[in-house]
């Protein structure tokens, strides 16, 4: 049986933990932007040398740069490219798919450093640009599996804002690293198939048609189960009225009545009245005319069959004498 009762409305309460919640995801995206932003900053006013924590393909040495090279940039204008990404799309991803993005973050991060180091050009590979096309792809694809409004919405907004990175995992200009955004594409998807089950919709509010068109429904369905099928499916359980029963051997026969010239019987029986009906028969069964409904006594020996358009009255007999009765 399908549950119609709508999902109650958020609380007061609800809707404060959820802006609460909201505002610390903001926050601590805008805290990790903010630490990019400081050790480039330390990076090139102390000239420090951070190749080391690159990712150059193939080479073991370099290893360590899966981890790390997400974390460092060439320029300002490189830093302010991926931070916006970052923040977009880390808010949506934490947002709305807090349980997912434990697993779904790391798993994006270690997949494009590791993809670029096996398929990259012999160079140095720095950026975030390889994490955010992940979470780009994953809000996305996250979007088309799972096909609920809030997730829906995510996708459309992350495509609306980041489209073109479609575009951008394909060789395009010099000096991009488009395998570190392939490999983060790939790591996107990848999270997406396989924690489509985690962070399930809240469920929805439904509209006054839809409960009634599911009214309906059930209606039927309750209809289907429970009406009696119609008459002409019904096996008779009644034999009509010739049945005959154990103590009355005698229902069903022809009443046989005096003709007009006999005479009447000059004697009464011992009870003191004897009543014999006869009706018409009940045209809708099928009774014949004629026949006795409860008969108890006859009332004279001769005479004829009752015909099918008379209705014998009743007869009784009244003892007034010793040597004469009367009918009545």
């Amino acid at each position: 049986m399908i549950d119609l009762t709508p999902p109650p409305a958020p609380t007061p309460a609800q809707l404060r933990r959820d802006a609460q919640r909201f505002h610390r995801v903001m926050i601590g995206v805008a805290l990790f932007i903010v630490g990019l932003a400081a050790l480039w900053w330390a990076e090139h006013q102390f000239n420090l040398d951070l190749r080391a924590f690159s990712i150059h393909p193939r080479d073991p040495a370099h290893l360590i740069g899966i981890v790390t090279a997400p974390l460092l940039h060439g320029s300002l204008e490189h830093l302010l490219g991926n931070s916006f990404g970052l923040f977009v799309l880390g808010v949506l991803t934490l947002y709305r798919y807090p349980q997912s993005a434990r697993i779904a973050v790391p798993l994006i991060w270690l997949v494009a450093g590791l993809g670029t180091w096996l398929i990259g050009r012999s160079s140095f590979h720095i950026g975030a640009s390889g994490v955010t096309h992940g979470l780009m792809f994953f809000v996305f694809a996250s979007g088309l599996i799972r096909r609920d409004r809030t997730s829906i919405a995510a996708a459309l907004l992350a495509f609306a804002f980041f489209g073109g990175m479609l575009v951008t995992i394909l060789p395009r200009e010099p000096g991009v690293s488009w395998e570190y955004h392939l490999s983060g594409a790939i790591g996107g998807v990848l999270a997406a198939v396989l924690l489509r089950r985690r962070d399930p919709a809240p469920p929805r509010r439904k509209y006054s048609w839809e409960i009634e068109e599911e009214l309906e429904r059930e209606a039927e369905r309750l209809r289907a189960e429970t009406e009696l099928p119609s008459p002409e499916r019904i096996t008779p359980i009644w034999d009509g009225p010739t049945r005959r029963d154990d103590d009355d051997g005698r229902r069903g026969a022809v009443l046989h009545f005096p003709s007009a010239s006999a005479q009447p019987e000059t004697g009464c029986t011992d009870r003191s009245s004897a009543s014999t009906v006869a009706r018409r028969g009940n045209r809708r069964y099928g009774e014949p005319l004629g026949r006795i409904l409860h008969p108890r006594e006859v009332i004279g020996d001769g005479g004829r069959e009752i015909r099918r358009d008379e209705v014998v009255a009743v007869h009784r007999c009244f003892r007034q004498s010793r040597d004469e009765c009367v009918e009545g």
